[in-house]
């Protein structure tokens, strides 16, 4: 660590911040609300700080972040990153839920294979508040918009889905719009322009870097 400019002390630094991060796996983190919550515990240490460990955490490949899908460079320091493990079998290891987090699991799988075919990958966050999981660019600039759920079998987690797709399409309007689960569906479509893919064949897909769907 000491390559990094990390001293000894910041052991327990280390555990609280690996504990949030992987804790949470595909979950929001922000450097200046972990700030306040080490504060608030008596943890004296900086933000630079904060950023420079998890940039370490970063260079080690024990977990990759993404920001959020905006032209404006401001905006993206100060909103959340979201987080994921470079392993998905660490999630199972710091989740103290004690639930299986399919869902968190298959959204980091399908990050990986994102990142793997060469695309840039944000996540959204539209006007209205709906979250998308991920705005994918390919080396070409061609977007795609990405929605991924485990479990699509209620009809009101498929209309959530569907509804946070199409208001995303309105500030993306040339990106594809993808729902990948893991089964088909059992009830209701989806609307025109709006592409189901199942989890299995979406990751075995021969997917080049021009090659997003």
């Amino acid at each position: 660590m000491t390559g990094y400019g990390l001293m000894p002390s910041l052991a327990i630094l280390e555990i609280l911040m690996v504990r949030q991060l992987l804790g949470n796996a595909a979950g929001s983190f922000s450097i200046n609300k972990f700030h306040a919550d080490l504060k608030s515990r008596g943890v004296a240490v900086g933000k630079d700080t904060l950023h420079a460990y998890l940039a370490h955490l970063e260079d080690a490949f024990l977990l990759c972040t993404v920001d959020l899908a905006t032209d404006s460079e401001r905006r993206r320091q100060v909103n959340p990153r979201k987080v994921y493990p470079v392993d998905t079998g660490l999630m199972a290891l710091f989740d103290r839920s004690g639930k299986a987090n399919v869902g968190h699991a298959l959204e980091t799988a399908v990050l990986h294979e994102l990142q793997r075919r060469g695309a840039q990958v944000n996540y959204v966050c539209t006007q209205a508040g709906f979250e998308v999981d991920f705005l994918a660019r390919d080396v070409s600039g061609a977007e795609t918009l990405i929605q991924v759920c485990a479990d699509l079998d209620h009809p009101d987690t498929l209309a959530r889905e569907v509804r946070a797709l199409q208001d995303a399409a309105s500030t993306w309007p040339q990106a594809a719009l993808q729902l990948i689960t893991l089964n088909p569906l059992i009830s209701g479509t989806l609307p025109t322009g709006m592409e189901l893919c199942l989890a299995g064949d979406w990751l075995l897909s021969s997917g080049g870097a021009a090659h997003l769907r």
